[in-house]
């Protein structure tokens, strides 16, 4: 068998990379791409060192020709991409009146922009090559519900989810499948806001468990999400929130 190619951004930390070594585990080769380069070729040595496939290529997905070289290079590289993991992501906790623009367009630019990027440059690589693979987008139960403080954050998520179902219709001629991935509070540097607050607790309480997600739960779902056995998911926000949105 031809062994996959997963791309994955955001891997130089949590949920990244966690799914980084997930799929290397399972046999894919891996392309960790991050902007934090120490980090992600720390990523990349972790899986080569457990006899893994893996290559670090340094990316800022808030710019559009760092996607398309990282998606060329790959190619250069493997020859295919079968998987694309647009997981990259950046968080602020700021009341809205507060809202500095600064800060704003670059949630944006990371979290929306760059997972737009990730679905137009490994869509057109995909149909390219005639392959049937699968982009899978990092959205979040705050892509549906509302919280205090986070206005961008949560409309970069909105946006993620239409965007993966808009992305999904137009892509299933050519058999890519295009899914979200929804998680609730997971215990990611990206909820250190929470921990300065002192309300880790109180987040707790919101899920089933009451307990953090840890990221390698989320590394499970998004490879399960990528298997051929998974194909009749496609253009659904699957929510690996462990209860959040539904239970309080």
């Amino acid at each position: 068998m031809t062994k996959r190619v997963a791309v994955i951004t955001g891997g130089a930390s949590g949920i990244g990379r966690e799914t980084c070594l997930k799929f290397a585990r399972k046999g894919d080769r891996v392309v960790v791409a991050d902007f934090n380069e120490a980090a992600g070729n720390e990523t990349a040595e972790m899986i080569r060192s457990n006899n893994g496939e893996a290559i670090f290529i340094k990316t800022d997905v808030s710019k559009y020709e760092d996607v398309t070289r990282l998606i060329e290079k790959t190619v250069e590289e493997y020859g295919r991409i079968d998987i694309m993991f647009n997981n990259a992501g950046i968080g602020s906790s700021t009341p809205v009146l507060d809202m500095n623009m600064e800060t704003y367009h670059k949630i944006i630019d990371i979290n929306q922009h760059g997972v737009a990027y990730g679905i137009i440059e490994a869509g057109k690589k995909m149909k390219e090559l005639n392959i049937k693979g699968v982009i899978i987008n990092t959205t979040s139960v705050y892509g549906i519900l509302a919280s205090p403080s986070t206005f961008a954050y949560h409309a970069t998520k909105g946006a993620v989810n239409m965007m993966t179902k808009s992305a999904a219709l137009e892509l299933a001629p050519y058999g890519i499948r295009v899914v979200g991935i929804a998680p609730g509070v997971v215990d990611t540097a990206i909820i250190q806001s929470y921990r300065d607050h002192g309300i880790i607790d109180s987040m707790k309480a919101k899920v089933m468990g009451n307990k953090l997600t840890q990221p390698e739960q989320l590394a499970n779902a998004v490879y399960l999400l990528s298997l051929e056995e998974a194909d009749a998911i496609n253009g659904s926000v699957v929510m690996a929130d462990e209860g959040y949105a539904s239970f309080k």
